[in-house]
């Protein structure tokens, strides 16, 4: 399946991308692209975009990742509802009650159970 997705250009610590169609298995950064559609810099928010191609690729079923999908909504090239790009967050687990452990046997217990072993 084809994916629409970032792929990641630019320095440590200055961000930039590229808007790419790759097969969905293959890694962003392993270069084997099928087609470059632009590139997006988060820090100036400058975006360069065929929209003309990337309404080409949906249409033959590739599928945006969910941040290509919120930036192609914010731009008009697609319609629809934004969708939760971030990863769902795990609930917090309350601590657990430890198991209640029974009572301590008494000292009458503890004979009787004495005479019954001898």
């Amino acid at each position: 399946m084809l994916m629409i997705r970032f792929q990641r250009i630019g320095r440590t610590n200055d961000p930039a991308f590229r808007i790419v169609v790759l097969e969905k298995e293959r890694a962003a950064k392993a270069g084997n692209i099928v087609e470059l559609l632009g590139t997006y810099n988060p820090r100036s928010k400058a975006l360069t975009l065929n929209e003309e191609r990337v309404k080409h690729w949906i249409s033959m079923g590739a599928q945006p990742t969910g941040s290509i999908h919120n930036l192609l909504i914010n731009k008009g090239v697609i319609q629809g509802k934004k969708v939760n790009a971030l990863p769902k967050r795990t609930p917090i687990k309350k601590d657990v009650p430890a198991v209640e452990a029974a009572p301590a046997p008494t000292e009458a217990e503890v004979v009787a159970e004495a005479e019954t072993v001898v």
